[in-house]
């Protein structure tokens, strides 16, 4: 049954009113009115407010029920006698009497609308961009929140879809799920949708489902929000050679389409602002989207919910696998160093077989010293995936790489969908140059950064 807002019913009722309005005009000056149709038409308003209003629990809403039986009838009584014009008379009083209770009850008797919001995340491993904002909803009675994952696929080099993923099941198990297939967004038109993939069809590795590309959402909803999946390094909006490295965030379909754009520091509102109109201006887009007063409104630089959940997570909180343990753990019982290598992307398109074989060489530099240091190796959840599509010819490479380092078993292979974990049980970070590495610093913990050109 589709959902109502008071202000849906409140038109609903003013139609019902100005139709009421024109049979009694019509009737009065004679003139022919084909009034069946209209009437057949109220009666079905009235019947479906009547069947969505005994749906609520919120409140007894038998006396309004019972208001729109008697108006139904009343309706009806007019239909079969519309040439009397005196009897016609007194139903469209009783009528407009009746549709003034009806507005009145709505307006002040019937409780504020609780606020339906939705989060569309893709990824498990991204839901720390959404989730402080969810609890926030979650925790707030005038809201009713969503989790909605969304199912997206691998991509050929041609652009073609591959495998399907749906990873509903890798969430936290506080957060409750929603099936995407069971919540029709036509039908409820959720007040705010929160997403934090941005490409829709611009990406050349994966895709959300189109069904749930940005501009499609828009028509469901009166407010988009878009939230980053990353962090980014902090630069100055007058630094343009650091600005020129990350422009490309700032200009995609999601941003288009957004109402909101939640972004992690003024100074990267800035930027997002800057670049916006410079890229908006060569795509030609109008309006709004070259209005400066208008993005500065539509761009807020309010953090990113990634440091929250960084912030929120303790060590001694975190629930660590047992097979972790057992390769963490020295013989005596004290723990041996834990070392986070994160690996990402952008090193993998940069540096293509050299990356690889960086790779090789830190795993045999890890494995000699086992015995004090262990590794925590956690790959971006795409690495693979974007192999495929863009980097097959060093797929079987690193493939062997990995296999044989899961099977040796004197590290940690983290696949999981939770990085904060990985980012607080760790004592130092080594890898490629990422927004992990924006999240770790939050953490004061020491951070290496590895250059593919030194192997040794």
């Amino acid at each position: 049954m589709k959902r109502y807002r008071k202000k849906d019913l409140l038109q609903i009722v003013s139609t019902l009113v100005q139709v009421n309005d024109s049979v009694a005009k019509a009737v009065s000056s004679t003139v022919l009115f084909e009034a069946e149709e209209e009437f057949a038409k109220c009666q079905e308003s009235a019947i479906d407010l009547g069947n969505y209003l005994e749906t609520l629990d919120d409140m007894d809403y038998t006396p309004l029920v019972s208001i729109l039986e008697d108006y139904c009838e009343n309706v009806y009584q007019m239909g079969i006698n519309i040439q009397d014009e005196n009897l016609c008379r007194k139903l469209t009083k009783k009528i407009r009497k009746q549709l003034l209770q009806l507005q009145n009850a709505i307006t002040y008797d019937m409780p504020p609308d609780k606020k339906e919001v939705v989060f569309l995340p893709y990824k498990a491993a991204m839901w720390d961009s959404l989730e402080s904002v969810w609890k926030a909803a979650q925790e707030d009675e005038s809201c009713d929140a969503y989790v909605i994952p969304i199912p997206y696929f691998d991509k050929n080099p041609d652009g073609s879809f591959r495998e399907e993923h749906y990873e509903g099941d890798l969430y936290p198990e506080d957060v409750p799920i929603t099936r995407y297939d069971t919540y029709d967004f036509e039908e409820r038109r959720p007040d705010i949708i929160y997403i934090h993939n941005a490409y829709d069809n611009w990406n050349l590795v994966t895709s959300v489902h189109p069904n749930f590309f940005s501009g499609n959402l828009k028509k469901y909803t009166e407010k988009l929000v878009y939230i980053p999946y990353f962090v980014l390094d902090e630069v100055s909006p007058d630094n343009e050679q650091a600005v020129e490295s990350i422009k490309h965030f700032c200009f995609l379909p999601g941003i288009i389409n957004a109402d909101k754009v939640i972004v992690q520091s003024e100074d990267m509102k800035k930027i997002y602002i800057n670049e916006y109109l410079k890229a908006a201006r060569e795509h030609g887009l109008q309006g709004k989207h070259l209005d400066r007063t208008y993005l500065e409104q539509k761009f807020l630089g309010l953090g990113s919910p990634k440091y929250d959940r960084i912030f929120a997570t303790k060590r001694e909180d975190l629930e660590i696998p047992q097979e972790w343990l057992s390769v963490i753990e020295k013989p005596d019982g004290s723990w041996k160093k834990i070392i986070l290598y994160n690996t990402v992307i952008g090193t993998l398109l940069a540096h293509d077989e050299k990356w690889v074989d960086k790779i090789e060489n830190a795993l045999n530099i890890f494995r000699e010293n086992q015995d004090e240091v262990v590794l925590l190796w956690r790959p971006h959840p795409l690495i693979e995936s974007t192999m495929k599509s863009m980097r097959p010819a060093v797929l079987e490479k690193y493939m062997m790489l990995k296999n044989n380092y899961v099977s040796e078993g004197w590290g940690i292979y983290d696949d999981t969908a939770d990085v904060d974990r990985a980012v607080v049980l760790s004592d130092a970070y080594y890898g490629d140059y990422s927004s992990v590495v924006q999240l770790y610093r939050q953490t004061g913990k020491p951070i290496m950064i590895q250059n593919v050109e030194i192997i040794t």
